[in-house]
């Protein structure tokens, strides 16, 4: 069997590996409290749900609402509220990451808009195996 006739066989099986892995990811309930006017920055919770699958790694997080977009954790330390950039986030096989207030949360820096209770907005989140999820992002009062 020569190179060509390995990769035609070989590419039904990356394909279909690719689909399982991504069937056991799930990014879901996703929301963000609504802006003032001038606003430039804001907060997104969800939550991501990696049942079936193995372990993953986040990689990107894209929207066309803000110019940059940031992993946060916030940790209270000496009284103080502090939020740090998380450069890595590791969403283990099955097991679930929280974002929630007071907590992880996704940072939007450079919002082109206000957000607007009742209006939604998308967001690409991209994992290493599981590949990208487009998703929705309802906003709240």
């Amino acid at each position: 069997m020569n190179r060509r006739h390995v990769f035609w066989l070989a590419l039904p099986l990356a394909a279909i590996a690719a689909a399982s892995f991504a069937a056991g990811l799930k990014v879901e309930s996703a929301w963000a409290h609504a802006t003032p006017p001038g606003a430039s920055v804001a907060a997104v919770y969800l939550r991501i749900d990696n049942a079936g699958g193995p372990a993953d790694r986040l990689l990107a997080i894209k929207t066309p609402v803000a110019a940059r977009v940031e992993v946060h954790r916030t940790s209270v330390e000496d009284g103080m509220a502090r939020m740090r950039k998380v450069s890595m986030l590791h969403v283990g096989a099955n097991k679930a990451v929280e974002f929630a207030p007071g907590g992880l949360h996704v940072m939007l820096f450079g919002l082109n808009k206000p957000l607007v209770a009742g209006q939604t907005f998308t967001m690409e989140f991209v994992f290493e195996l599981a590949g990208a999820h487009q998703v929705i992002v309802a906003v709240r009062d």
